[in-house]
């Protein structure tokens, strides 16, 4: 049987995320303004063309994809980021210091949309935050360092987000930001799991260190509709 995580868009937009789906029976797509990520149900010629029915000219849209693909010819690939797929295999309570992390509200979306877009974790737009569970660690009114949840896939929940403002790296944040996610995607009967880009040695080192093991390469494919 296919596992649940070689297709994340899709099995997103139909479980856990299914609040936030557009779409038919073989193309769906998060609300504009939460995500740029698609889902496909076989990822067949007929899902890429029931999508490009669903878009607008020079939409730009994410395909995640368990192997390379060729994209049908109405796309235009702008980028194709080779990704790796991890699933945490760690304690089942993770031991971190929760003292300095504050929840984060709509409040703080003009902070993490900055902080976003300098350290470019991934896409992050105005109503990102409502996936949930995002939390920072603040230098006074300062945010500085930050981690969420994005894709909720039947009993898989995805880490995103996580980020450092590059003044502050080195501190451990990043690692107390993930192991606080961690434990709350367990409390609720979850498993944590994240995508990290392949080339990205300093992120794969960490989350390694952590308990996180690597289930499998992804591939992103940052698509336009002509």
């Amino acid at each position: 049987m296919d596992h649940i995580l070689n297709n994340p868009g899709w099995n997103a937009l139909i479980s856990g995320n299914k609040n936030f789906a557009n779409g038919g029976d073989g193309a769906k797509y998060f609300d504009k303004d939460v995500a740029p990520f698609v889902g496909l149900k076989d990822n067949s010629a007929e899902d890429f063309n029931e999508l490009h029915e669903l878009t607008q000219p020079g939409e730009v849209a994410i395909h995640i994809s368990p192997a390379e693909r060729d994209i049908p010819g109405n796309w235009k690939v702008l980028n194709c980021v080779k990704g790796l797929q991890m699933i945490y295999e760690g304690p089942t309570a993770p031991d971190h210091d929760a003292a300095r992390i504050t929840p984060l509200t709509i409040y703080h979306v003009p902070q993490m949309l900055a902080l976003t877009k300098l350290t470019q974790p991934g896409p992050f737009l105005q109503r990102t935050i409502e996936f949930g569970h995002y939390t920072g660690i603040f230098d006074d009114d300062r945010l500085v360092a930050m981690a969420g949840q994005r894709l909720h896939i039947f009993n898989y929940a995805e880490i995103s987000a996580v980020c450092t403002h590059p003044d502050y790296l080195g501190r451990g944040y990043a690692k107390q930001l993930l192991l606080h996610q961690a434990t709350r995607i367990i409390a609720e009967g979850n498993i944590p799991f994240l995508h990290l880009r392949e080339d990205n040695e300093r992120a794969f080192k960490v989350y390694q260190s952590l308990g996180f093991k690597t289930r499998c390469n992804i591939w992103f494919y940052v698509m336009q509709k002509v």
